[in-house]
């Protein structure tokens, strides 16, 4: 089955965008007139709704905020097409670039992801979050991330819909897709994509994202290999246990508190690994 003879379904998430939405449904339309376009309207407090619906845009209203997460979840579950597209609504994507990556589910891949490059992150914080993601990601999988947090991506319905109890409700959706399909075995690919200025309104918080970029990395690490986290870090405990007893055995022939300390560290690190790698193995399961 080819993207050229399936129905295309391109979802936005959205909230407060007015000044961009009606540009950025326009160019989704005018790229594909035959797709379906969803505007997800995540409890906005001004006319993007109504500015998406009259640029033609099938529109999905929550009556309060839910979250990005909670918006691209409900924008798919009302998508009615064989390959889903998701894009921001603030005019950084551009949906005529979404014609690559549907080239890329054409030669076999699963999911195909719009990578930006340093330029296009909103500062330098945001920047060196992303490549520490990517670094991680890429050691954990084996694979080169190029942007694991990119909203800009391409996938086939049916498989994104069997991970939508997985997504979260924030802004994290696309690292956690990304890993999910990684984990189960799917193929991904990343192909550059040019990426605009922001219209409107930025609406990132330092404070807020500092702790996101620590959960985010959490996630990465549960989701995909555990016991590639914990088990090093019982083994450091180990050799940290042993090397100490070595040494007072030595100096003063008896085996101390601080040593036991570590090893049973060691051994209880390993067992929360192990138990969270086969969570980990149980979870994607269900979706097969």
């Amino acid at each position: 089955m080819t993207t050229s003879n399936v129905a295309l379904s391109i979802v936005i998430p959205a909230k407060n965008e007015a000044q961009a939405i009606g540009g950025v449904v326009a160019t989704a339309l005018e790229a594909y007139p035959d797709a379906e376009v969803i505007v997800v309207d995540d409890g906005s407090s001004d006319e993007t709704a109504a500015i998406a619906r009259d640029a033609g845009a099938t529109v999905v209203s929550h009556p309060a905020s839910l979250g990005n997460g909670a918006a691209v979840k409900n924008g798919a579950r009302a998508a009615k097409g064989d390959v889903l597209a998701f894009m921001d609504a603030d005019g950084q994507h551009d949906a005529r670039q979404f014609e690559n990556l549907l080239a890329k589910l054409d030669d076999g891949y699963e999911m195909a992801v719009g990578a930006r490059d340093a330029g296009s992150h909103a500062n330098v914080g945001r920047w060196f979050a992303n490549g520490l993601y990517n670094e991680i990601a890429t050691r954990l999988s084996g694979q080169r991330i190029l942007d694991l947090t990119s909203g800009f991506r391409v996938v086939r319905a049916k498989l994104f819909k069997q991970f939508l109890y997985l997504l979260p409700n924030g802004f994290s959706y696309p690292t956690t897709i990304t890993m999910a399909f990684l984990r189960s075995g799917y193929p991904i690919c990343f192909e550059p994509v040019p990426v605009a200025d922001r219209v409107g309104k930025s609406h990132i918080r330092p404070i807020r994202d500092g702790v996101r970029f620590l959960v985010i990395i959490f996630k990465v690490i549960t989701l995909y290999a555990p016991l590639k986290i914990f088990l090093p870090i019982s083994g450091l405990f180990f050799a940290t246990g042993l090397g100490y007893y070595i040494y007072t055995y030595f100096t003063a022939g008896r085996f101390t508190n601080m040593s036991l300390l570590f090893l049973s560290a060691s051994v209880i690190v390993f067992l929360i690994g192990l138990i969270s790698e086969q969570i980990t193995a149980l979870t994607y399961s269900r979706s097969e």
